[in-house]
């Protein structure tokens, strides 16, 4: 069979993704996270009495505890099936990440299995964002002394 007649072939068979279709999905589902996310700290707030930022972090504590408790019931697999990006580009997905690693390597045992396989997907984004939080950090650093200096020459 020649190359062009399998890519031919290949080509019937595979499913094409709507991808307007997705994105609205992804857009209503990733808006609902960011809804349920204020419900949560509006909650906090009125419940306990508690700052806006405290409140904000208990709300991340939650929506993490929520991605790993369904990551590990194997119910968060079938949910980013439907809605894609929309559960995985909140902090949900990082929670998925990382519990979907030690999840698969259980059998290894705590230390060498869950522990050391739990970092794989999750380590190469905390330090991509560590890093990318460094230099958008200095470059604001850079950019308001800069604006400093110039409003002083002028006074």
């Amino acid at each position: 069979m020649e190359r062009s007649e399998y890519k031919k072939i290949v080509n019937r068979y595979t499913k094409k993704d709507n991808i307007l279709k997705n994105a609205a999905i992804a857009f209503i589902v990733g808006g609902l996270m960011g809804l349920l996310g204020n419900f949560l700290v509006d909650k906090y707030i009125c419940l306990f009495e508690l700052s806006k930022t405290l409140a904000s972090g208990l709300m991340i504590i939650t929506l993490v505890f929520l991605g790993c408790f369904l990551t590990a019931l194997g119910f968060f697999d079938d949910m980013v099936g439907f809605a894609k990006c929309g559960l995985i580009i909140p902090i949900t997905g990082f929670a998925h990440s990382m519990i979907s690693a030690g999840l698969e390597y259980k059998k290894e045992g705590f230390v060498t299995g869950i522990g050391m396989n739990m970092f794989k997907l999750a380590g190469s984004v905390i330090i991509y964002g560590i890093v990318a939080a460094f230099f958008v950090g200095l470059i604001r650093l850079l950019v308001g002394a800069i604006w400093h200096l110039n409003i002083k020459m002028y006074m």
